[in-house]
This record gives structure tokens, sequence and C-alpha cells, in this order.
């Protein structure tokens, strides 16, 4: 039985690719053009293929934006008290 191959060296379809990221096909396409995703169209008749390291490399990009965007509201509802440990804590909805 053959091996899987090894992480990266798989292309995903654009539906594949989709899935994985939680979007729309035209989604998918649309960041090949803007280049956030590695894909070419392969084939006669020629179909989309997506590199598997770059929907990856995607969430990760996408993971780390939502943890700074997290600490950036975090560091907005902080009151100068509680960074600096005196004082009345105020807690932010």
């Amino acid at each position: 039985m053959p091996e899987k191959p090894p992480f990266g060296a798989a292309h995903l379809s654009v539906s594949q690719a989709a899935e994985l990221i939680g979007c729309s096909v035209d989604d998918v396409i649309a960041l090949v053009y803007e280049a956030r995703l590695r894909g070419a169209k392969v084939g006669s008749p020629a179909r989309w293929r997506i590199e598997e390291a770059s929907v990856s490399d995607y969430l990760a990009e996408q993971v780390e934006l939502a943890r700074r965007e997290a600490l950036w509201r975090q560091s907005q509802n902080a009151s100068f008290p509680e960074l600096w440990g005196s004082g009345p804590i105020r807690h932010g909805d």
C-alpha cells in the first residue's frame, strides 16, 4: 500500500481547500489571485490545484492574526490600576 506523500507535497482541489479553510470556492480562487495561496491550473481541461502547504501556511497566518487582535482588544480593556497592580480594578465588557 503506498504511503501518503509528506505534508506539503500534495495538491488539493479548490473544493478541498475551501472546505479546509471554511470558505467558498470563489474565495479560494481569489486568495490564489491575491497570492495568499499558491496554486496553478493544470490538466486539460484546466483545473485549479492548490498546494497543501500553502493552505497550512494561510491557516497559521489567520490564527496569528486572530491572536494579535485578541491581545489588542484585551489591552484596550485594561485599566492602569490593573496594569500597575494597585487601585480598584474595572472589568471591561
